[in-house]
């Protein structure tokens, strides 16, 4: 069952990154073409779509939606370039497929799961997890934690390196988390004391690739409050 709704949570990643087509999509007219001068096919409505997109930025920018929300004007300006560059790039199923990826990843590390990190993590990310998971391994301790809720997720830093995005998000997180030693004693944690937590992780992507995911680049401290179960790779 663990390995069921981890598949099924790696499932709604990708759908969340590459969109789903609702009942209001699905009845759409079909795309306006056209030749401009030089006989070049015309997309009547790709500015449309693309200011849409951009729409969607301006509009969390300037009002913050459930537990999302950006930061300053700096990084409107390049999640709209990102926009732009990526007409699939949707600034809201961007924030919640990082949520769904904060849950999957923190609980992953715990569990030792390094299939589901290796699909999540660039290379740094994934050999700082895989070494503090070693060490627990090697002192014989075992680990849990759950994420009981995710109260906000912002987009606090964006920048764009050729066609490369980077996007930083501050998670605060409500968690449960518990590490025992080898003769199952607690060391650290209670299994019935909610912790609240934040913490600040970059995904990237290549906005040209056909690989739909975002991988984790870099997590860091964010002060009082960090989440020390997670390796710091700033």
């Amino acid at each position: 069952m663990i390995y069921a709704l981890i598949a099924a949570g790696l499932i709604f990643w990708l759908r969340s990154i590459l969109g789903t087509r609702d009942e209001d999509e699905a009845q759409r007219p079909p795309l306006r073409l056209e030749l401009d001068d030089n006989g070049k096919v015309v997309n009547l409505d790709a500015p449309e779509r693309e200011a849409d997109k951009s729409a969607l930025v301006a509009e969390l920018a300037q009002n913050p939606k459930g537990n999302m929300a950006i930061t300053d004007r700096s990084v409107e300006n390049v999640l709209t370039d990102i926009a732009k560059i990526d007409r699939e790039f949707d600034v809201y199923k961007f924030l919640q497929a990082s949520q769904d990826a904060f849950v999957f990843i923190v609980e992953s590390f715990a569990d030792g799961d390094r299939e589901t990190l290796r699909d999540l993590l660039g290379d740094e990310v994934y050999n700082a997890f895989d070494g503090a998971i070693a060490a627990r391994e090697k002192a014989g301790e075992t680990m849990m934690a759950e994420i009981q809720a995710i109260e906000k997720s912002e987009i606090c830093e964006a920048r764009l390196d050729g066609k490369k995005a980077f996007i930083t998000v501050r998670f605060w997180a409500e968690e449960v988390s518990v590490t025992k030693d080898e003769n199952g004693e607690i060391v650290a944690g209670h299994p019935d004391a909610t912790i609240k937590m934040r913490d600040v992780w970059t995904f990237t992507r290549d906005l040209k690739s056909r690989d739909p995911r975002w991988f984790v680049v870099e997590t860091r401290e964010d002060g009082e409050g960090d989440n020390e179960n997670i390796p710091n790779t700033h």
